[in-house]
């Protein structure tokens, strides 16, 4: 059976970014599931306070150099990768200059939000499935944690529907206490209808709003993940009145990296995918001690089929105290 495939399209992970609810899930559920055998993707914005040098990251020249159309503009994609400390795995960062060169990550130094928040969320979505397309890499389940990733479920519904990469994937979209409280621009709408995606897919963010825009991304995902004690009440209140979704509160349970196996296997076994998640780390392969006899033939040089000669100081064998040749 194969090992079940996870990407990950996070608005912030820790070591790169400060220590925060959103931050630290996206950094201890991927090792978790790295540790569990899972093969595992991750994806952030290469924003302006990211380190290059001391995170070491550096461009993948055979991803880079694609465009990516935003109403009705080109924006360079630049991809660039870097070690996460203390694991083996590898984070992928999504830059472009237009939008991701500032310092501060969301506002202004007035504390006001970026007036193009979300041409800069529809370009780093976009960005991470275009680029997931050139690795032809298929995941089983996409999750999605932060405002910043909340157009990705309907593209992969829409937009990317007949990928045959990206088609079947599970969506699970993580929400967090990360309200921007003001509205986008009003040209948010627009910016977002692209192959697939036309108006009435979209017409929850005729006001875009923090809820409309959580709301998009919950109506286009197969399961929600509330991460956080101080959820937007709007947010609280519309997920109560979702029943039909699948609406988990996974940061209350003591073990969440079982807890989202648990809950990713759920939708594997739904989509009817082989695929599975372990709930403990796959058994180590232990060296095996070879024989003495298996030792002493490859000190003299002679293939183990071989019987080994006798020697002065080992007695001759005979047929009485013959045993087989080690293999």
């Amino acid at each position: 059976m194969e090992n079940p495939k996870v990407l990950f399209i996070s608005q912030e992970i820790n070591p790169f970014m400060p220590e925060s609810e959103l931050s630290l899930m996206s950094r201890h559920l991927p090792h978790g599931l790295h540790e569990l055998g899972v093969e595992v993707r991750l994806f952030m914005p290469r924003f302006g306070c990211v380190n290059e040098r001391r995170n070491q990251l550096h461009e993948v020249i055979r991803l880079s150099g694609m465009n990516l159309v935003i109403d009705g503009a080109d924006h360079p994609l630049i991809i660039k990768v870097a070690s996460m400390q203390n694991t083996r795995m590898q984070v992928y960062f999504i830059d472009n200059e237009d939008y991701f060169l500032r310092k501060d990550p969301i506002r202004d130094e007035h504390l006001v939000p970026y007036a193009d928040n979300d041409e800069r969320s529809v370009f780093f979505c976009k960005g991470v499935l275009e680029t997931v397309k050139k690795l032809r890499w298929a995941p089983d389940i996409i999750h999605c944690h932060g405002w910043m990733s909340a157009f990705a479920p309907i593209m992969v519904k829409k937009a990317f529907a007949d990928d045959p990469l990206l088609a079947g994937a599970k969506i699970v979209y993580s929400i967090y206490d990360d309200d921007f409280r003001v509205l986008m621009s009003p040209n948010t709408k627009r910016k977002i209808i692209m192959t697939g995606i036309n108006k009435k897919d979209v017409e929850l963010l005729k006001t875009p709003s923090y809820l409309n825009l959580t709301k998009l991304a919950i109506q286009f995902s197969d399961a929600v993940v509330t991460c956080s004690r101080h959820i937007s009440p709007d947010v609280c209140e519309f997920l109560s009145a979702a029943r039909r979704k699948n609406v988990y509160d996974i940061e209350s349970q003591g073990d969440y990296i079982d807890a989202y196996s648990r809950l990713y296997n759920k939708l594997l076994i739904g989509s009817g995918r082989r695929r599975r998640f372990r709930s403990t780390p796959p058994p180590r392969k232990t060296a095996t001690r070879p024989s003495p006899a298996k030792v002493r033939a490859v000190q003299a040089g002679i293939p183990p089929a071989q019987p080994i000669s006798p020697t002065a100081e080992e007695p001759e064998i005979t047929p009485n105290n013959a045993e087989p040749c080690a293999e």
